[in-house]
């Protein structure tokens, strides 16, 4: 299959979710060596699960089918540029490469619109819209002590 088509499939499916019911209008694969190996649709209102964006479970899928929680050697098909949970979501995958549809302007005019978070994010915590504040740091802090002494760690 070409880009073009790897494409179509991602739009296919926000149309197939959209119509069904099972949430916005965004759909995306996961391909590796030429092969869909995830695919997603949004379904944040069908599972009441406000992660469940189409990259997210695009993402789910690759790596259960993969059996691996890294998906460096493939590449994401998805109808619109990814919000910002989504693009931590391909950077924690390790993704290296991203072909998008409709642009976050695009989204917006529709009535998803992110900004509000991309600005929210490089403020420090104290600054946010939402309350955060720092408790019980010294207990927190003797699980990652002992993360950092384990051996057999699985490092991600």
């Amino acid at each position: 299959m070409s880009q073009e088509n790897f494409m179509r499939e991602a739009i296919k499916l926000a149309e197939d979710g959209m119509r069904g019911g099972r949430g916005g209008p965004f759909g995306c694969v996961v391909v590796r060596r030429g092969e869909i190996v995830g695919r997603g649709n949004n379904r944040v209102t069908s599972t009441n699960d406000p992660t469940a964006h189409a990259e997210v479970t695009a993402i789910r899928a690759a790596c259960a089918q993969l059996q691996t929680y890294q998906l460096t050697d493939c590449e994401l098909y998805t109808s619109c540029e990814p919000c910002p949970m989504c693009l931590a979501a391909i950077y924690w995958a390790r993704i290296p490469t991203v072909f998008y549809g409709n642009t976050r302007t695009d989204a917006a005019a529709i009535g998803f619109d992110d900004d509000f978070i991309y600005q929210q994010v490089p403020l420090p915590p104290e600054k946010r819209a939402i309350k955060m504040e720092p408790l019980l740091h010294t207990e927190a802090l003797t699980t990652f002590k002992s993360w950092a002494a384990k051996t057999d760690k699985v490092r991600y």
